[in-house]
């Protein structure tokens, strides 16, 4: 058993954001489930959404989020967060993030991209490997910080609550979690005063996706299981441009490809189709563009369309896209001169743990931010670049309210250790490959970019099935971290599907050939367990 102030669980933007906030005043514990770097955050090429071109506003940000958000927004939310983001730009400057900049003729200001959606240039980054310039940063922060504790390969397996208390207490408090550490095969309870679940999404719900391999919705299924509220789970966000080569898994095609003027089109007619569809044409949002390429494909039975910038100079599209470039002509496809086959796949869980302005969950002692939270920034479909934001200022404003309210929180009383007397090894990891592999093709085909009532109800019965034998493996097997994540992707996708079967429109990301009108009132989908 470990025990420190605030227990952080994920070690990207979110959870090092928090960290760094907190570890003046107090001792800090960051609980990582594989490396510290294997985050979502490490993995983002596009950048950062903030207003720093003369000429924008924060009111012109704030209405190209609840656009792109279809009005599901709160806009209390979206101004929050927007007049927030160029302090903390600033502050990652201050960490060491090499934001590209212009040239001496503009005096070194930093240089801003376009992406799908916006109204102006507003995106800073780095290259177009912006996710790791910043992963980096927090981490060389963190790891120097003698107050914060990064422990690598910690599987979380549950909140330890009232309900885990050696006096046992109803009132749902959280005091941190069971971890099983993957070097040793123990578990241990980790307790703390607050506890901030920043696990990023559940993109591994899906057969296609651009999120890493860990992102299995831990977070989401673990507070729900606890008695948190959940919303807003049917808006998963498709990126319209992943790579399609049947042996590179997961390379993302960066949204500024056509931010810098790329073209989609028909591999077969050449027919560049998008200003068909959208005056915005390849600039439109993620969740249109989407869907226009998963109408060329099905209609046209491809397997890809294309994706083409050769038009621009060479040395422009090579100084632009250095590690896409790089790459790309690995697998023999020279960006430049040739275009990129791409398909959708999924890339954003929009919806999430409820959480407020302070990144508060409806369990006393937990907190969340990022990808794992629905704070009412993104409504119906994220607009570009507003994710990493959403990490930097939500780490930023659970930190401050647990310092502010420190003397409010209750030590943590004796917690009940991980019993597994009942348990044995597992004889057949099978079940656990079979149900894994079944869950991300139906999710995919019935609970994809465009829906139906049936094909959903086809998802809800298979989740019923495997609900109980899952259930059944996890009560008579000691846990291994692939059975931990089954139990949570299974949990996910099933939230997923109530939130998809519940909403009776087309909005956003959710898009029903049922219901395909939009209804005039916007209403979060809220789950209550």
């Amino acid at each position: 058993m470990t025990s420190s102030d605030v227990l952080i669980i994920g070690s990207g933007a979110a959870g090092l954001t928090a960290a760094l906030n907190l570890a003046d005043r107090f001792r800090v514990t960051v609980l990582a489930k594989g490396a510290l770097n294997e985050g979502s955050t490490a993995w983002a090429q596009g950048g950062i959404a903030a207003v720093l071109e003369p000429g924008d506003t924060f009111d012109s940000h704030i209405e190209d989020t609840m656009i792109a958000g279809a009005g599901l927004n709160d806009r209390a939310i979206v101004e929050f967060v927007v007049e927030r983001a160029p302090a903390a730009i600033e502050r990652l400057r201050k960490l060491g993030v090499p934001f590209a900049e212009e040239g001496p003729e503009k005096g070194g200001a930093l240089h801003l991209t376009r992406e799908g959606g916006h109204s102006h240039r507003r995106i800073v980054h780095v290259a177009d490997a912006t996710g790791w310039a910043v992963q980096e940063a927090l981490q060389r922060a963190a790891e120097a910080h003698p107050n914060i504790t990064l422990v690598p390969d910690q599987v979380v397996i549950d909140l330890a609550t009232g309900r885990h208390e050696e006096r046992y207490s109803g009132a749902g408090r959280v005091w941190g979690v069971y971890a099983l550490d993957r070097r040793t095969g123990k578990v241990a309870v980790h307790t703390a005063r607050a506890t901030i679940l920043a696990t990023g999404g559940a993109g591994r719900t899906y057969l296609f996706s651009t999120a890493p391999r860990g992102a299995t919705g831990d977070g989401i299924a673990m507070a729900w299981r606890a008695g948190a509220r959940v919303s807003n789970m049917e808006f998963m966000q498709f990126h319209p441009t992943c790579l399609y080569n049947l042996d590179v898994k997961n390379f993302l095609i960066t949204e500024a490809v056509r931010g810098e003027g790329g073209q989609l089109k028909n591999p077969n007619t050449g027919h560049r189709f998008m200003p068909d569809l959208d005056p915005r044409a390849e600039l439109a949002p993620r969740d249109v563009v989407a869907r226009a390429i998963d109408a060329e494909i099905k209609r046209y039975g491809l397997d890809y369309v294309h994706l083409d910038i050769s038009h621009q100079p060479p040395e422009f599209v090579r100084a632009h896209f250095p590690n896409i470039h790089e790459k790309l002509l690995g697998l023999g496809i020279d960006m430049t001169t040739q275009p990129i086959p791409v398909v959708p796949a999924q890339h954003y869980t929009c919806g999430g743990i409820v959480v407020d302005r302070d990144g508060r969950t409806d369990l006393p002692g937990l907190y969340a931010a990022g990808e794992c939270t629905q704070s009412g920034l993104h409504g119906a479909n994220r607009l570009a670049s507003n994710s990493l934001l959403e990490c930097f200022v939500f780490g930023e404003a659970a930190a401050a309210h647990i310092a502010t309210c420190w003397d409010e929180l209750p030590a943590p009383p004796a917690i009940r250790a991980w019993d597994e007397s009942r348990v044995t090894d597992s004889d057949e990891e099978v079940v656990i490959k079979q149900n894994w592999t079944e869950i991300r093709r139906f999710m995919w085909n019935y609970v994809g970019i465009v829906r139906t009532t049936k094909r959903l109800q086809r998802a809800a019965s298979r989740i019923r099935l495997m609900t109980d034998e899952v259930a059944d493996y996890y009560g008579h097997f000691r846990v291994t971290p692939d059975l931990i994540e089954l139990r949570n992707l299974l949990q996910t996708a099933d939230l997923i599907v109530r939130s998809a079967l519940h909403r009776k429109e087309s909005r956003g990301l959710h898009y029903t050939l049922d219901y395909p009108e939009l209804l005039p009132k916007a209403e979060d989908t809220v789950l209550v367990p």
